[in-house]
């Protein structure tokens, strides 16, 4: 079968389609024909060498997947052959067959296409595990996700509208911020222009923010410890603006606030499958409402998966970028 490998650490360039061995469903697993894969920033990561895979895991990236079941596992109860599904997967992605824990497989929500699909496992879950199981974003609480376009920024907007929050973006044009106002947004930040700070505590009539899903890191943490309000949670996802910053403790502690630092792909099996769970409880009804909707700015095949990640190196997309067979 066709898979993308990465051939050394690099630019987009290194990412090349090659021939390798189909994978086999071991016990608990499935393998699925892969039609879509979504691409991540986390895949990016992978290719420059700062973020490898965890043990056991494929060396292929992509963390998400939409096909149709093709071989089932010893052990496998709820899934068939044919059966068509998404899928977090530890890697992998970026290949015509894919091997999935079973655990990890989600149904295509109705009124969703088999391809756009692939566009929901990771952004979902990232979104509902830190947001709503660690951060406890609760009804009329002040929300704030920074690269609110993005595909995790368009799911954190959907879903905290939904729950009752009110909504906070930064993104870097006012075309992405109409995006981002038309999925729920209330307080639209452009940070080239204006200070996220000054914006959100003007809008909230000083309460701030509270909580903050960032995918920054240090350039932003003394600003996101500063804007975050009594008792808030800043949520760390990402590490795009540096790794080692200044944390003022003083401040953390007369706010009694927290910084929260997580990782999805680094988690253990059973907290993935019981994100995977949460995820078709809570956010798959949403979806098959119509009121969340994968955000999807286009496709490639597989082949140029080069073209897919350069694409989403220029940052001027909004939502997901799919890879397809």
């Amino acid at each position: 079968m066709r898979g993308i490998s990465i051939t050394e650490p690099g630019d987009a360039d290194v990412l090349q389609i090659t021939e390798i061995e189909a994978p086999t469903a071991g016990p608990g697993d499935v393998v699925v024909d892969m039609v879509a894969a979504g691409v991540n920033r986390a895949d990016v990561m992978q290719r420059l060498g700062h973020y490898p895979p965890p043990a056991g895991a494929s060396p292929l990236p992509g963390l998400e997947v939409s096909g149709t079941i093709r071989e089932v596992g010893p052990g496998v109860e709820g899934w068939s052959v044919g059966d068509e599904v998404c899928a977090l997967v530890d890697g992998g992605g970026y290949a015509e067959q894919v091997r999935v824990p079973a655990a990890q497989l989600l149904p295509v929500p109705k009124g969703v296409s088999l391809t756009d699909a692939a566009g929901l496992p990771e952004v979902a879950c990232t979104v509902w595990s830190n947001v709503f199981m660690t951060a406890n974003l609760q009804p009329g609480e002040v929300f704030l996700v920074h690269g609110g376009s993005s595909g995790i920024g368009t799911m954190a907007i959907q879903l905290a509208t939904a729950a009752g929050a009110r909504v906070a973006v930064t993104a870097g044009s006012q075309a992405k911020l109409d995006v981002c106002r038309d999925l729920g947004a209330q307080i639209l930040v452009n940070y080239r222009e204006q200070d996220f700070v000054e914006e959100v505590r003007a809008a909230t009539d000083g309460h701030g923010a509270d909580v903050v899903l960032d995918l920054m890191g240090a350039k932003y943490l003394p600003r996101n410890v500063d804007l975050l309000a009594t008792s808030g949670r800043l949520v760390v996802i990402g590490l795009m603006g540096g790794r080692k910053g200044e944390l003022d403790l003083g401040k953390l502690l007369s706010k009694r606030a927290a910084v929260i630092a997580t990782s999805l792909r680094a988690r253990p099996a059973e907290e993935k499958a019981a994100i995977v769970a949460a995820v078709r409880e809570h956010v798959w009804p949403l979806v098959e409402d119509g009121a969340v909707r994968p955000i999807v700015q286009g496709t490639h095949p597989l082949e140029r998966a080069a073209d897919a990640h350069r694409e989403l190196e220029a940052s001027g997309h909004i939502g997901k970028i799919l890879l397809t067979a």
